[in-house]
């Protein structure tokens, strides 16, 4: 049997609280308690971090991923390899990547993968902008970096259909990542070494 909660302001906090991914009621709970015991000013720290990076996060025009500016400290960076662009679905991968210190090129965030039953189709996707970018940047290669499952390979599949005419190198990474493995879980040596070792895509 679910819990009353007797205050309407405890409620609605564990309500929006438990809307975050992977929180439970439970686990939402103990986290509005646990807040109810810090400094206002603590609170109050959070709060407004929280509204700040809401108000103020944007995401790059050209490789979609999160910035604080118009175009992101990496596709602006003079240190990155711009003729190399890897695909990823989401922006945590471009973290999981950026981890491994083994990677200096590009990046292109899709935004999720190709899944008919979950009706994400390729204009759900940034992969118009992936396709306008390599015909119109010097890319040289591009890295499919998506998880091992069958929605990564379709979406793979779909964009090397695409691509297949312009002359650049289509990658995929060396199978270290488990198949069905999503790429933000894959440890940062398995992941590094599944780039540096990146092998020629081919179809299945």
């Amino acid at each position: 049997m679910q819990q009353e909660i007797s205050s309407y302001l405890l409620a609605d906090a564990v309500s929006e609280l438990s809307k975050l991914p992977g929180i439970g009621k439970r686990t939402a709970m103990r986290m509005a308690l646990h807040l109810l015991k810090q400094d206002q000013a603590h609170v109050n720290r959070l709060g407004e971090s929280l509204i700040k990076m809401r108000q103020e996060m944007r995401f790059c025009k050209r490789c979609h991923n999160i910035s604080e500016k118009e175009i992101c400290g990496i596709c602006s960076s003079p240190k990155r390899k711009e003729e190399i662009i890897c695909v990823v679905e989401d922006i945590r991968d471009v973290l999981a990547i950026e981890n491994t210190a083994q990677y200096t090129g590009l990046y292109h965030v899709l935004g999720g993968l190709i899944s008919p039953m979950d009706g994400v189709s390729p204009s759900d996707l940034h992969i118009s902008s992936l396709i306008s970018r390599v015909k119109q940047e010097k890319t040289q290669e591009i890295i499919f970096a998506l998880s091992a499952t069958v929605e990564g390979d379709t979406t793979n599949f779909y964009i090397y259909k695409h691509l297949k005419e312009i002359p650049i190198k289509i990658s995929s990474l060396a199978r270290g990542v488990a198949i069905g493995g999503e790429i933000e879980y894959a440890d940062e040596i398995t992941l590094g070494r599944s780039i540096v070792k990146r092998l020629p895509y081919t179809i299945a």
